[in-house]
């Protein structure tokens, strides 16, 4: 992989890891299906006016948009506002697990006994996480995030050949359109008084919206999707094993977050899991 190329991959879980954790504060004002439809709805505003309509692939990037942003989203933010989000960034690893099962179920792809093994660890990882004094009685939102990691990994099966014949700003605009509406929608009809949280938002809020709306959207989905297209994902998704990283180290320094032992130990064992599954596949995209 190219120097620019590489640096354009480690950006990404650098960029999601940080707006991941600065989203929990930003939710205590606009609620999680609103400030992600918001996000996404300024995500696609600001890119859509440069490139064409994809009329060919709207029905495709329509449901790419409901699995692997309405419902992901709605998910993985829903259960990061119950727990830390130390915890979420380590539950979130989850998500490298899941795509194992998704490609064997949907693609046939069937796992190696390495990669097997690696499952079989992760998931003992996200077991000893569960047991973490500060997710006692909020396993809710343990669930919930590891749906999300679960609907990510599924959404990426449906946007891979999409990312291969659309440019990515142009899959990540209308992505945002489409996901925007459904995700302000749905939080008009679950969450309620929309406009009012809208209006009584502060300054702060707003600006994590823009940082998700313009950043961790448009410029980290952007990257994503372009080495997706060049790159089989089983090359690219190591990458991923720094967000937990830029998470913790962020949970800690702006949330003033203490994560105790078993966070720290159920996140080696994860890692060491994921790592045994990404590591080393010589796969051909």
């Amino acid at each position: 992989m190219p120097i620019r190329d590489l640096i354009i991959a480690i950006s990404v879980p650098c960029l999601w890891g940080f707006g991941l954790v600065i989203s929990k504060p930003g939710m205590e004002e606009l609620p999680p299906l609103l400030i992600n439809g918001l996000r996404w709805i300024l995500t696609g505003l600001v890119l859509v006016w440069w490139f064409p309509v994809p009329r060919k692939f709207l029905k495709n990037i329509f449901l790419v948009s409901f699995v692997g942003c309405t419902l992901q989203y709605g998910l993985t933010y829903t259960g990061v506002s119950m727990i830390d989000a130390s915890s979420a960034v380590l539950i979130v690893q989850s998500e490298v697990p899941f795509g194992v099962l998704v490609a064997f179920f949907l693609l046939k792809e069937r796992p190696s006994t390495k990669n097997l093994i690696g499952l079989l660890i992760a998931f003992i990882g996200l077991y000893v996480l569960s047991g973490a004094p500060n997710l006692e009685g909020k396993y809710l939102g343990v669930f919930l995030v590891l749906s999300g990691a679960f609907t990510w990994s599924f959404g990426q099966v449906l946007a891979k050949p999409l990312s291969e014949k659309i440019p990515a700003m142009t899959l990540t605009a209308w992505i945002g359109i489409m996901g925007g509406i459904q995700l302000i929608f749905a939080s008009a009809l679950i969450e309620g008084n929309t406009l009012n949280n809208i209006r009584s938002a502060s300054l702060n809020s707003w600006i994590i919206v823009l940082y998700l709306g313009l950043i961790m959207n448009a410029i980290g989905y952007s990257f994503w999707y372009y080495v997706l297209a060049r790159y089989a994902v089983n090359k690219i998704m190591p990458v991923h094993l720094l967000l937990p990283v830029t998470g913790v180290i962020t949970a800690i320094l702006l949330l003033g977050e203490r994560p105790s032992i078993e966070v720290y130990i159920g996140g080696v064992i994860i890692l060491f899991g994921v790592g045994m599954i990404l590591i080393g596949k010589e796969k051909q995209k």
